[in-house]
């Protein structure tokens, strides 16, 4: 088939979306989910270039003399085992499309469809990126490496929000996503009898000082200005009731809004976890492990996807009731530091409990109301032609 009208190819996207939240893959693993795309634009008529394994990148318009802009969706799952009841939920246990990756892939096809129809009409070359890994796997990254931004000018990408109500969105200058990374502490004491512990170093009761003690960061050796997050997600000791560990594991990650504030961020954990450790005897190694920076919009690019935005929603579009940045992070921002370009929030929250519980819920899905206008926002970035009413 070749390009398809429009109608039709927003009830595909929808097809596909469901599809690929019945068959999610984890990061790196994507390998069904990128056969899906594959064929969806073999069936548009439309060329295409494995990069980075398991994703693709296909470009329309090769040779339009006009900026040659590039649009992203991302294609990973994750490793939660979903509890809806919807007829396309997940068939793989341990396995979700939460965070609406699947509704992102869908929304990029139903643009390439749209864009395909119109392709003698666009003004410069539109590269289409179907991106894996960015659940944590530096998809962006390797994608880059692979020349998917060969010849591009900017970069545009978008991630939908629950927590924003349906019709609003959020697409400022600068910092609009966080920069993140985890970390390990391991607290390496003496065991023994839980009789006696005045034998023993006891990481336990060490870890639970470190826990405590790591909160003065944000609280007290931070500028109130440096918004950071903090947080310790597990704590891992396990023992027989009768004995005292030998080690005691903490792990958990931080979330930054400025770069120049990782190094002192993990100086201080380091010092504070050490330091405290010690207090009890014990040991603490710690390790930090960076993962994204933050995800930086250029202000041209970030004014253009404002317009389209409001174009398409209205002009109330801009939500000012939303602070920023969002303290959850984005691999995207690997294209914003090579290209010029811009990354939008969109919301997604509506009248369904499924479209208002936050991403990386058990019980999320993403919602479907999306496809349409999101497909047509990226059009106008484009400078394509709109489908008529009806068509």
């Amino acid at each position: 088939m070749s390009a398809a009208p429009w109608g039709s190819a927003v009830e595909r996207a929808i097809e596909l979306r469901r599809a690929l939240h019945a068959e999610p893959e984890l990061t790196w693993a994507e390998y069904d989910t990128a056969a899906r795309v594959r064929a969806a634009l073999d069936e548009l008529g439309l060329s295409w270039r494995s990069c980075a394994d398991t994703g693709t990148v296909a470009t329309l318009s090769p040779a339009a003399r006009g900026r040659h802009l590039a649009l992203r969706a991302d294609l990973d799952a994750l490793p939660i085992h979903e509890q809806t009841d919807l007829p396309w939920r997940s068939r793989r246990d341990g396995c979700m499309h939460a965070c609406g990756h699947d509704g992102h892939t869908a929304t990029l096809y139903a643009a390439a469809a749209w864009l395909a129809a119109v392709e003698d009409r666009l003004p410069g070359p539109v590269t289409l990126l179907f991106q894996p890994a960015e659940e944590g796997g530096h998809g962006a990254e390797r994608m880059i490496a692979d020349g998917a931004l060969e010849g591009v000018d900017a970069v545009f990408g978008w991630h939908n929000w629950p927590a924003i109500p349906f019709g609003r969105a959020v697409c400022p200058d600068g910092v609009v996503m966080a920069g993140n990374g985890t970390y390990r502490l391991t607290l390496r004491g003496a065991g023994g009898h839980a009789s006696q512990p005045e034998l023993c170093r006891d990481p336990v009761l060490a870890a639970a000082a470190v826990v405590q003690a790591l909160q003065q960061i944000v609280s007290r050796r931070l500028p109130a200005q440096a918004a950071t997050v903090l947080s310790i997600t597990s704590i891992d000791a396990r023992s027989n009731p009768t004995v005292i560990p030998d080690d005691a594991v903490i792990e958990g990650s931080f979330r930054i809004a400025d770069d120049r504030d990782r190094d002192r961020l993990g100086e201080l954990m380091t010092e504070i976890a050490t330091g405290t450790a010690a207090g009890y005897g014990v040991d603490c190694e710690v390790e930090l492990f960076p993962r994204y920076g933050p995800t930086v919009n250029h202000a041209e690019e970030a004014a253009c996807y404002r317009g389209a935005l409001a174009a398409e929603f209205g002009a109330a579009v801009l939500d000012g009731g939303t602070r920023l940045p969002i303290m959850a992070s984005e691999d995207f921002s690997y294209y914003l530091r090579e290209r010029p370009g811009a990354f939008a929030l969109v919301g997604a929250g509506g009248a369904e409990t499924r479209h208002q519980v936050p991403c990386h819920s058990a019980r999320y899905d993403f919602n479907d109301a999306l496809i349409a206008p999101m497909a047509r926002v990226y059009a106008r970035l484009a400078g394509a032609p709109l489908p008529a009413p009806g068509e």
